[in-house]
């Protein structure tokens, strides 16, 4: 078994508690979806938030979704001009028996425009 990185981000509309859950649960839930992937299989998760988001913390939203057991820290992104707003990154470092080349990683919504260079 392989120790794996797995990326992802997307965007919200607004800085609202509540919708960061939704957001943010709809991003990790797609990442372990995409990758055939349990909370099993996380060893640990690092969350980063533009600097325009105050609402709550994104790993909040993985321990709703039961992730509760793996280790998981946020930070801020850097404040650059014309950087896309109201971002929460992901990544997540797995076990897994895929290639670095068989990761999918994640960008939903207007983040895809982060990455054009991975196939969603």
């Amino acid at each position: 078994m392989a120790v794996r990185a797995v990326r992802g981000a997307v965007q919200l509309e607004r800085d609202e508690a509540g919708h960061m859950d939704e957001q943010v649960g709809a991003l990790l839930s797609a990442i372990l979806e995409r990758n055939d992937l349990t909370s099993d299989d996380l060893i640990s998760i690092w969350f980063t938030a533009t600097p325009d988001l105050h609402s709550d913390f994104p790993a909040a939203s993985a321990r709703k979704l039961g992730i509760v057991d793996v280790p998981l820290i946020c930070a801020q992104e850097l404040d650059i001009e014309g950087a896309l707003p109201r971002v929460v990154r992901v990544l997540a470092h797995i076990e897994s028996d895929r290639p670095r080349s068989g990761i999918n990683h994640v960008y939903l919504g207007a983040a895809a425009a982060l990455r054009k260079d991975i196939a969603q």
